[in-house]
């Protein structure tokens, strides 16, 4: 056998057993920390029950309703038409492409800000965009579009017209 062919066999096997060695290389764009820290801060990334009630009435297309409870809570109560990524799932691979699909506007809710709120944080660190938090989560939705508060009599017609909308957000 020609030595050439031996020191080629011998030199691809020693490079081929350098790729195991090599760190994986994460192609994401990460956001920065100070930027992450900014937007937190910002109470942009909250949208109210009664917008994401409008939305789902209006049939938004761009809407994208993620519940991160587990599995057992999204099946004993859901929004209309929202998937289940629980938190402990969202960075699989199986779900990340639910997120920063284009022109979509992913709003995470839970049962109440934290685990929405968390998973807000995972997906901002991973660099997708247009994600939001539902403020205030099913407890709030409970509360404000399931079961509304009457407004006096003596108040203003504003509060009567955002009283109906939630009753029929309701239904």
């Amino acid at each position: 056998m020609n030595r050439n062919y031996i020191y080629l066999t011998v030199l691809i096997l020693l490079l081929s057993g350098g790729v195991f060695f090599l760190p994986e290389r994460d192609n994401k764009q990460h956001m920065d920390p100070e930027q992450l820290m900014r937007e937190i801060m910002s109470p942009s990334r909250f949208i109210s029950t009664d917008a994401v009630a409008e939305m789902i009435i209006e049939k938004d297309p761009t809407l994208e309703l993620i519940d991160v409870r587990s599995i057992d809570d999204y099946n004993d109560f859901n929004l209309q038409n929202s998937i289940n990524i629980p938190i402990d799932s969202l960075m699989s691979k199986n779900y990340l492409s639910y997120l920063g699909i284009e022109d979509m506007n992913a709003v995470f809710y839970s049962n109440d800000d934290i685990r929405a709120d968390q998973a807000w944080v995972i997906a901002k660190r991973m660099g997708f965009k247009s994600i939001y938090v539902m403020k205030g989560g099913l407890n709030c939705w409970i509360r404000t579009i399931i079961q509304p508060e009457e407004p006096d009599q003596t108040a203003s017609i504003e509060d009567f017209e955002q009283y109906n909308f939630r009753k029929g957000a309701a239904l």
